[in-house]
């Protein structure tokens, strides 16, 4: 169980990083933002995680849910640990480098951000408000499909 809560910590700080298939909220503008615009335009805050199709929220610290993400449009981005860090020696922040792949729909970063996890995220929707990746785990030898929601 604690090897799961620690992976789906990182899994969080990870998924920020991920982004594709996204539906654009148009307002009364008719151009509609790009993917880059979308991801880039204010820091990204867990919602929910879902492993295997269940919510796994409840098992995560609130040290690990505060957690933020927040990606430039110049290809860098900073993980934060948020106001309260479960590992008080952590440093507070850490930057990375990130790419789009695949038109857009996979999210590539610098750095693996959680265990059992890699640096690619499968992007499954991405709005004004909301970004939701997935990834492959791996949680206690099985893999699962990890599926992570973020919010402005």
């Amino acid at each position: 169980m604690q090897k799961q809560r620690t992976y789906l910590s990182l899994l969080l700080l990870g998924s920020l990083f991920s982004l594709t298939q996204c539906s654009k909220d148009n307002d009364d503008d008719s151009t509609a933002k790009t993917n880059t615009e979308l991801i880039t335009q204010s820091t990204w805050k867990f919602s929910d995680a879902k492993v295997g199709g269940a919510s796994v929220s409840a098992f995560l610290k609130a040290c690990e849910k505060d957690n933020t993400v927040t990606l430039a449009a110049n290809g860098t981005g900073i993980a934060d640990e948020g106001g309260s860090k479960c590992d008080v020696n952590a440093q507070q922040s850490t930057p990375f480098t990130w790419t789009f792949q695949s038109n857009e729909t996979v999210l590539n970063v610098s750095t693996i951000l959680f265990t059992g996890g890699s640096s690619t995220f499968t992007i499954v929707s991405l709005s004004e408000s909301t970004l939701v990746v997935s990834q492959d785990i791996s949680v206690s030898g099985s893999t699962q499909n990890a599926v992570v929601t973020f919010v402005h």
